[in-house]
């Protein structure tokens, strides 16, 4: 039995199939979130990739921004529940998932069960989201993959002061025009994120093992600022980016199973 998970995020779409919910079959992700083209381009690719059809698909389950809009799902649930899943089906000894997304970022707590004891979220501001880091790597003239590369790097690394992201853009371009080393540069900026994060993470109680999520978490440079602003060692969840799919694709499985 296949079911299906679809996370549509805020700039970008993934798909996860689960094969008896257990079995990864195929993933998908397209740059392209809400209100775009990319949820039915990924859908349609994860389809093709597992080489099935919709009508083989037993349950569709959204999640995601765009979770409540989209008509190819059976059903929808909130992103916390499915990251929630997800993490807890590829990590079962996690206890704090940090999820950095492209608009957002969420802090929640795991039981020994996997259901969610509390959470935190900052939605309201972009500084220390994944969107900060697109606009920084802009202004860099840098690739949002060589940001990690350029931290490690760095040997002073500089200090980003403002939390708002239009600000920060200021003091970065003023940084440049100062000649500040490019790595130290990017280092602060990767060390903003980690700092916001690492506040919003703290309203609550951490408890190892702590696991991170979301496109951010392939960025150790801001991995290595968190886990040096927590205290503690931050694993980054193998296939990061997929795990609101694969939480809605597990609560498919469970919808069916009831």
């Amino acid at each position: 039995m296949y079911t299906l998970g679809i996370d549509i995020g805020s700039t970008t779409s993934k798909c996860v199939i689960l094969e008896d919910g257990r079995t990864i079959v195929a993933k998908s992700l397209v740059k392209a979130g809400t209100g775009t083209s990319g949820p039915d381009g990924a859908y349609n690719e994860v389809l093709h990739s597992a080489g099935l059809t919709q009508d083989e698909i037993a349950f569709t389950m959204a999640t995601g921004y765009g979770r409540k809009t989209y008509p190819a799902a059976d059903a929808e649930m909130s992103e916390l529940s499915c990251h929630g899943k997800g993490v807890f089906f590829m990590e079962p000894e996690c206890r704090t998932i940090i999820d950095i997304g492209g608009q957002d970022a969420k802090v929640i707590l795991l039981s020994s069960n996997g259901t969610i004891s509390n959470f935190v979220m900052n939605d309201k501001c972009a500084a220390g989201t994944g969107r900060f880091l697109d606009v920084m790597a802009g202004i860099l003239q840098l690739d949002i993959s060589e940001l990690e590369q350029y931290a490690a790097k760095s040997e002073h690394p500089c200090s980003i002061s403002s939390t708002c992201t239009v600000f920060a853009e200021s003091e970065v371009i003023s940084q440049l025009s100062n000649n500040v080393d490019l790595s130290d540069l990017v280092a602060g900026i990767c060390s903003s994120v980690a700092k916001r994060t690492a506040a919003l993470a703290k309203r609550t109680a951490i408890t190892d093992k702590v696991c991170m999520s979301g496109g951010v978490a392939k960025n150790g440079g801001v991995r290595n600022a968190l886990a040096k602003e927590l205290g503690r060692e931050v694993i980054q969840v193998k296939d990061a980016q997929y795990m609101g799919a694969l939480g809605a694709a597990l609560a498919a499985y469970d919808k069916i199973k009831g």
